[in-house]
C-alpha cells in the first residue's frame, strides 16, 4: 500500500505541475489579454509573463494592439441629383481600450461597417455627382471624424477612411468619357491656336526688326552721304579761304589784279557765252598782254628770220 500512497501523491504533483504550467500566460508585444474572474472582468494583460488562476481566471479575450484594415464592401449610395452610385471604403483604425473593445459593442467590426454605410450615405446624399468624384479628401474626413467619436466609446480611434473605388452607372461613366474627350480636344484646338498665334507674332516681330534694321540701314548712309557732303564743302570753302587770305598777305597790285580778271573773262568765253563785254580799263590790258606774248614768241629759240 506504501508504493501506491507514493505513486498518488506523485501523480497529484505531478497533475499540480501540468496545470500551473498551462496557466502561466506569455502576452507578445502589441497585444492584450482579457482576463475575468468568477464570470466578471478582472484585468487586462500587458505584454509579458502572467500567471492564471486555475479554474477561476478565464482570458476572455486575445486583442492586437496594432493598426488594423478593414475592407469593406461596395455600398449603393444616391448623390443629391439622384445618381446611384457604387463606394467602397476602406477604414484604418487601432484599439485603444482592450476592455471597452471587449464589452462595449458585440461584434466591432460589423458594427464599424454599418456605421461606415450609414455616414456615408448621409455624406453622399449632401453632394451632387460632380461634387462627389472631386470632393474624396473632404468626405474621407467628414466619415474619419464622424467613426472616431462614434467609435470611442468602443476602445477604437479611426486613424482615417479612404474611399476606394467610386464605381457610377454604364451611362453616366460613357457620358463622362464623352465629357472627357471633348474636353481633350478642346485643349488640343487651343494648344494648336495658340502656337499658330505664336507663330504670327514671331512673324510679325521679325519683319519690323527687319524694316527697322533697313530704316535705320538707309538712315546711316544718308547721314554719312550728308557728312561728305559737308564736310567737301567745309575742306572748299575753306580752301577758298586759304587762298584769299595768301592774296591778301600778298598785297596784289592792281595791275595783277586786272590780270586775273582778264583770266576769268577768258575761262568766261570758253562757255556757252556769245556775247561778252570787256571793261575799258582791261581792254589796254589785254593789248599789252597780246603784244607781251608775241615778243615772247619772237625771242623763243627756235624761231628763225627770213
Amino acid at each position: 500500500m506504501d508504493w501506491l500512497s507514493g505513486f498518488i501523491i506523485i501523480a497529484i504533483v505531478v497533475f499540480v505541475l501540468i496545470v500551473i504550467v498551462r496557466n502561466i500566460k506569455i502576452v507578445p508585444q502589441a497585444h492584450a489579454f482579457v482576463v475575468e474572474r468568477l464570470g466578471a472582468y478582472h484585468s487586462t494583460w500587458g505584454t509579458g509573463l502572467h500567471l492564471k488562476i486555475p479554474f477561476i481566471d478565464k482570458i476572455a479575450k486575445r486583442v492586437s494592439l496594432k493598426e488594423q484594415v478593414v475592407d469593406f464592401p461596395p455600398q449603393p449610395v444616391i448623390t443629391r441629383d439622384n445618381v446611384t452610385m457604387q463606394i467602397d471604403t476602406v477604414v484604418y483604425f487601432e484599439i485603444t481600450d482592450p476592455k471597452l473593445y471587449t464589452y462595449g459593442v458585440e461584434r466591432p467590426l460589423n458594427a464599424i461597417e454599418n456605421l461606415t454605410a450609414t455616414t456615408l450615405r448621409n455624406i453622399i446624399g449632401d453632394l451632387e455627382l460632380d461634387n462627389t468624384l472631386t470632393s474624396r479628401d473632404t468626405i474621407n474626413d467628414k466619415i474619419r471624424i464622424i467613426l472616431d467619436e462614434a467609435t470611442d466609446a468602443w476602445g477604437i480611434r479611426v486613424i482615417r477612411v479612404e474611399l476606394k473605388n467610386i464605381i457610377p452607372p454604364r451611362e453616366i461613366q460613357d457620358a463622362m468619357e464623352k465629357q472627357m474627350k471633348a474636353e481633350r480636344e478642346r485643349r488640343a484646338k487651343i494648344l494648336d491656336a495658340e502656337g499658330e498665334k505664336r507663330s504670327q507674332i514671331l512673324v510679325a516681330e521679325g519683319l519690323k526688326e527687319s524694316a527697322i534694321l533697313r530704316a535705320d540701314a538707309v538712315k546711316e548712309s544718308k547721314i554719312r552721304e550728308a557728312a561728305g557732303e559737308a564736310e567737301a564743302i567745309l575742306t572748299v570753302q575753306k580752301a577758298y579761304a586759304d587762298a584769299l587770305k595768301m592774296l591778301n598777305e600778298a598785297a596784289p597790285s592792281q595791275q595783277v589784279i586786272a590780270l586775273k580778271s582778264l583770266e576769268a573773262f577768258q575761262k568766261a568765253a570758253d562757255g556757252k557765252a556769245t556775247k561778252i563785254i570787256i571793261p575799258s580799263e582791261i581792254q589796254g590790258l589785254a593789248g599789252l598782254a597780246t603784244s607781251f606774248k608775241e615778243i615772247l614768241a619772237t625771242d623763243t629759240p627756235g624761231s628763225t628770220e627770213e
